[in-house]
């Protein structure tokens, strides 16, 4: 007769021990259950379960801190770690002490039962590492969003490795916090983090920034040169804006992708790259490629760990907290405390942020210092708030229009307008037609998407689609899709 496999569930709330309890017997293992981390222990040490699922605060120990012990006397026992306090760190010290998975609460009984499933296959073995030290009030990333705790999840899965990354988002979202997390949370947190942005440089200056030049390989060049591959030995090489690269620095970048090695500009010997590389940009490189603005080949190499950066707009849970951390830290600096009434959060939560968590910050700023009042109210906000609606309705971008057939058609108008305003200055041609679909294709999924939360097929149904050509779009615009419960 074949023993059933018999997970360990450890938390202090009732109503969990018990949706877990039903769910994981539905699904036919065998589970024992606990308040605390005490007699989780005497249970691990006494050989009993299979699997581990625990909470992080418990009232007798973090359960953070069993997980190390657990791997020590049982390396073979996966343990999954669970928490509510949904920050980059719990993830990041769940992985780097030796946790299969870190699943933040509330979560999708689905994908829990999945990776029991998975774990119980494939045990997880590592030993446990040295977490890392950063202090949990200068978290580099704010938010308790299901899309925010994705990306926690795989940095924390990032930071035992040295894989490429490609950070994608709009403007103002953030992708230079995270590609420092991804850097300060790495094994290569002890090397430096090194930053270019290719939309700030000349592009016949971009090959010497990256690779360095020796003395007299062009007219001006009086020294030797230091690239920022080497400044970046050692460390994370951070290629910002990587969309607008020019194509001979794009060739440059791939050699040294493939061959591990490059030179600088006029010399002859090759100097070994020790960088982990994380790219960002703001562009849809697809449709550069198709384009034939950006190499193909580029891509593939860059893009092999995808993060896309949700805009503010698809975070709006994030929005209070990121407000309080920003007037915290103005307080920080030295100006006036202030506090927003519910009202005035609201209004946040309901406004666009086509600037995204910058605009965010800057407007928390400019209330701290210039607003007399230290209690912020709607009026306020709607003060600050309405010359973006004014700009809006003039032609820029800002907040949403007025919801009216006439407003959303002028807008509409105005985004094609810009669009094609920008492949002219551009001389692209043969794009414009494939950008305004993907400008509307997106957001227009990802909302039916979030209508029939995950469903696909309803998704489907509802846009007239094919259930394979939505899986297709799907997978060309990077859309992560989870089906949720409750």
């Amino acid at each position: 007769m074949t023993t059933l496999p018999t997970i360990l569930i450890a938390d202090d709330d009732r109503s969990i021990r018990t949706v877990l309890t039903q769910a994981l017997g539905r699904s036919g293992y065998q589970v024992r259950t606990t308040s605390s981390a005490a007699t989780l222990w005497r249970w691990v040490e006494d050989g009993e379960g299979d699997l581990v699922i625990t909470d992080v605060v418990m009232p007798d120990e973090n359960g953070l801190d069993l997980v190390p012990r657990i791997k020590r006397i049982r390396p073979d026992l996966p343990v999954l770690v669970m928490s509510a306090q949904s920050t980059i760190l719990t993830a990041v010290q769940s992985t780097q002490r030796g946790a299969f998975e870190y699943l933040p609460k509330p979560f999708d009984l689905g994908e829990l039962l999945s990776i029991v499933d998975r774990a119980l296959k494939q045990p997880a073995l590592q030993a446990p590492v040295e977490a890392s030290k950063a202090p949990e009030d200068n978290l580099p990333l704010i938010g308790r969003s299901g899309s925010m705790q994705e990306i926690y999840r795989v940095i924390a899965r990032l930071t035992t490795t040295d894989l490429t990354v490609m950070i994608t988002g709009e403007s103002g979202s953030g992708k230079e916090l995270v590609a420092r997390a991804l850097h300060d949370y790495g094994r290569r947190r002890q090397g430096p983090f090194v930053a270019i942005n290719m939309a700030a440089i000349p592009r016949e200056l971009i090959e010497s920034e990256l690779f360095g030049h020796e003395r007299g390989a062009f007219t001006g060049a009086t020294n030797r040169h230091v690239g920022r591959f080497e400044q970046a030995a050692g460390g994370t090489l951070f290629l910002d804006e990587i969309g607008d690269m020019p194509p001979e620095a794009q060739t440059r970048l791939l050699r040294v992708l493939q061959e591990g090695e490059f030179t600088t500009v006029g010399g002859r010997q090759p100097i070994r790259a020790n960088a982990r590389i994380v790219a960002a940009t703001h562009r849809d490189l697809r449709v550069l490629i198709r384009s034939g603005q950006f190499r193909e080949d580029l891509f593939y190499r860059l893009n092999v760990v995808p993060i896309r950066l949700p805009p503010l707009r698809e975070r709006a849970g994030d929005i209070a907290l990121l407000a309080q951390h920003f007037l915290a830290r103005a307080q920080a600096e030295g100006l006036p405390m202030k506090t927003l009434t519910p009202e005035a959060m609201t209004r946040l939560a309901n406004y666009r942020w086509p600037g995204n968590v910058r605009e965010l910050e800057n407007l928390m700023r400019r209330l701290s210092a210039l607003v007399p009042q230290s209690m912020i109210g709607e009026e306020i906000i709607e003060a600050e708030l309405a010359d973006r609606s004014v700009q809006e309705v003039a032609g820029t971008p800002g907040e949403a229009m007025p919801d009216t057939p006439q407003a959303v058609e002028r807008a509409i108008e105005r985004h094609v307008a810009r669009l094609l305003g920008e492949a002219r200055d551009a001389g692209e041609d043969g794009v414009l037609y494939d950008r305004v679909l993907a400008a509307f294709e997106e957001p227009l999924i990802r909302l039916v998407l979030g209508e029939t939360r995950g469903n696909q097929i309803r998704a489907a149904a509802m846009l007239g689609l094919n259930r394979n050509t939505l899986r297709k779009k799907i997978r060309e615009h990077d859309i992560g899709v989870t089906r949720r419960v409750g």
